[in-house]
């Protein structure tokens, strides 16, 4: 019999981060997410999760905060231990994240770095204290933006710190082969979440001209990417890696 695949996803309270753990979950998996504050949204979710027969916890974690890392992978074992008599997990999906939109020539030092630590080295060096919790053949996904093909105005330092996120999937699906993990970066168009304070659901101005540029008509909802990530940690997709697949709906094609 084999072991019950685990999940961690990063940012799981809300948004797409939910879509992500509900889908893995509806696919068999069990999930950990990881939230930042929002305790009683993440505690929904694992409701949510449990429903579909799946085992599920919640960690609080801010992954813009690398000193904190050594605290969450003490609270990671105890819960491997605890709910799953088990030391690994199979695969990490690194969603959690935030946006600003700033143009270039007023973005602050501070917006700079907050971006820089939540979306590049915290991804970094999360992966790097994780890795010996990661079974072999397991998967790591890093969840990028469109905005790193296509150029929109106030996205500069956002889009900076997915394009390095999109160099590091490459250098760690070869360094990390040899353990048979793959690792792909999922890049989402402009979808209706509270992402950004929630301006391309709310914003009919910003819905529109997204939908006018896009292939399939429609701006993108979270139901559009987490079956993607799914499919990425299934047996289906173990020949993927070192990929940045866009998931859009045909943006600015």
């Amino acid at each position: 019999m084999s072991r019950q695949k685990i999940a961690l996803v990063t940012g799981g309270s809300r948004g797409l981060g939910k879509n992500m753990a509900l889908a893995l979950a509806k696919k068999g998996n069990d999930v950990i997410i990881t939230y930042n504050s929002g305790k009683l949204e993440a505690e929904q979710v694992i409701v949510e999760i449990e429903k579909t027969g799946q085992k599920a916890a919640a960690l609080q974690l801010n992954v813009g905060e690398v000193k904190t890392f050594d605290s969450f992978a003490a609270d990671l074992t105890e819960v491997l231990e605890a709910k799953w008599n088990q030391s690994n997990f199979d695969f990490l999906v690194n969603n959690a994240g935030i946006g600003i939109n700033t143009p270039f020539e007023s973005t602050t030092e501070d917006q700079f770095d907050l971006l820089t630590n939540i979306h590049f080295k915290g991804v970094y060096f999360l992966v790097q204290k994780l890795l010996p919790f990661i079974a072999s053949q397991g998967r790591i996904i890093n969840v990028s933006t469109g905005l790193t093909r296509f150029a929109l105005p106030g996205y500069s330092a956002y889009a900076a710190m997915k394009g390095a996120i999109e160099v590091l999937t490459k250098y760690l699906a070869k360094e990390l082969g040899a353990r048979g993990i793959t690792v792909n970066a999922v890049a989402p168009g402009a979808i209706e979440t509270d992402f950004g304070g929630g301006v391309v659901r709310d914003n009919e101005q910003v819905n529109t001209f997204v939908a006018s540029n896009t292939a399939l008509g429609r701006v993108g909802l979270p139901d559009d990417i987490g079956g993607v990530i799914a499919f990425l940690c299934s047996e289906e997709a173990h020949w993927v890696n070192a990929q940045r697949i866009e998931v859009s709906g045909g943006m600015f094609i």
